[in-house]
């Protein structure tokens, strides 16, 4: 299977690193704007100048590929992926689908009636900490789910190619750039669908002393978000972007009338509580599958197995671009209950 990467910062060449260690996968092409960015993908990917880009359209044109990976900056999503869905190839698209709902409208509206599959890449889903904790609730540990706990409690935003990420218009918003990862598991836990959105947050400690042609950054590095869903469950996001002197960066909790369910990343960590019994059991995550770590405790890798499995089987992708435009228009209708400290409906945010 060949793939060609459209954006080979971190991310970009984190796929590279996977895709080479799966037998049978190999990285024919890349592109990237920036020189450096593509010298570091071309050597990522062992490549030779012929089979390397300064444009996606060249690369496109160059048709050379099975399956596109697009990784470059969110706020160019909807247009590198408009090139990319005109061929008939697989394609890979990173979070967040786009900066806006009217982005990934557009986006979505240019998969339609394709023969190539187009998934949307959610890796924390494949953390297997978090697998397993779904797989635990699925077989109904919790019984219906009613409350969802999340917490991320990490580091900064990382330097990016101009620091795009600094600034809103660039990424969306910390709640769509970084937590719409987040969204999507509520959304995947609970079984339902988001109804209303209450948040809190600011801008309190990072990026401060940071301009940019005289602009000061405007993301948010901390926030509360509690979402209600259809079902009558709800969720909470507790996200803390100066707290990288933590054991674990994930916690999750799900509870339901059986009992509780909780998970620890990058502990690997599961717990199991019964109501009944007051048992509690703890055990480490499957990561057997994992044969590449790299980033996102191998979480990235376990996606390519399962892309690469759904397109040689022919089966439906297991995150969609529904998935992936639900998931930014949570993260927008958040991000408009900070700005005008209300709640927020998702018919708000999703007009059509």
């Amino acid at each position: 299977m060949k793939y060609a990467i459209v954006g080979t910062g971190m991310m970009g060449r984190e796929h590279i690193a996977n895709i080479d260690a799966i037998d049978g996968a190999e990285v024919v092409a890349v592109a990237d704007p920036h020189p450096e960015s593509l010298r570091l993908g071309q050597a990522a990917a062992g490549l030779p100048s012929s089979r390397c880009f300064d444009h996606d359209s060249d690369l496109v044109s160059f048709g050379d590929a099975d399956v596109y990976v697009v990784a470059s900056p969110n706020h160019t999503h909807a247009d590198v992926m408009k090139r990319v869905l005109a061929t008939n190839a697989h394609v890979l698209v990173e979070k967040p689908l786009g900066t806006t709902v009217d982005a990934c409208d557009e986006i979505v509206a240019a998969a339609q009636g394709r023969a190539g599959m187009v998934w949307m890449g959610m890796e924390y889903r494949f953390k297997p900490a978090i697998t397993d904790l779904i797989r635990e609730i699925r077989s109904g540990a919790t019984g219906d789910v009613k409350m969802v706990a999340i917490r991320e409690h990490r580091f900064p935003f990382l330097d990016k190619v101009d620091n795009w990420n600094r600034f809103r218009r660039n990424t969306g918003g910390t709640l769509v750039e970084k937590c719409c990862h987040f969204f999507d598991l509520m959304r995947l836990i609970t079984a339902a669908e988001p109804v209303r959105v209450m948040a809190s947050g600011s801008q309190s400690v990072n990026h401060l002393d940071e301009s940019y042609d005289g602009e000061m950054p405007d993301i948010i590095d901390n926030a509360y978000v509690i979402v209600e869903f259809d079902s009558g469950a709800r969720a909470s996001l507790d996200l803390c972007m100066f707290a990288e002197a933590s054991r674990n960066e994930q916690e999750l909790s799900v509870v339901g009338p059986m009992g509780k369910v909780e998970a620890f990343v990058p502990e690997s960590i599961v717990r199991v509580g019964r109501r009944s019994s007051g048992e509690v059991r703890e055990f480490d995550a499957d990561e057997s599958r994992i044969d590449h770590r790299g980033m996102h405790e191998g979480s990235t890798y376990i996606q390519h197995l399962e892309l690469l499995n759904a397109i040689r089987t022919g089966a439906q992708p297991e995150v969609t671009l529904e998935d992936g435009r639900l998931s930014v228009a949570m993260g927008v209708a958040g991000q408009l209950s900070i700005a005008e400290a209300r709640p927020v409906m998702m018919s708000e945010v999703l007009t059509s």
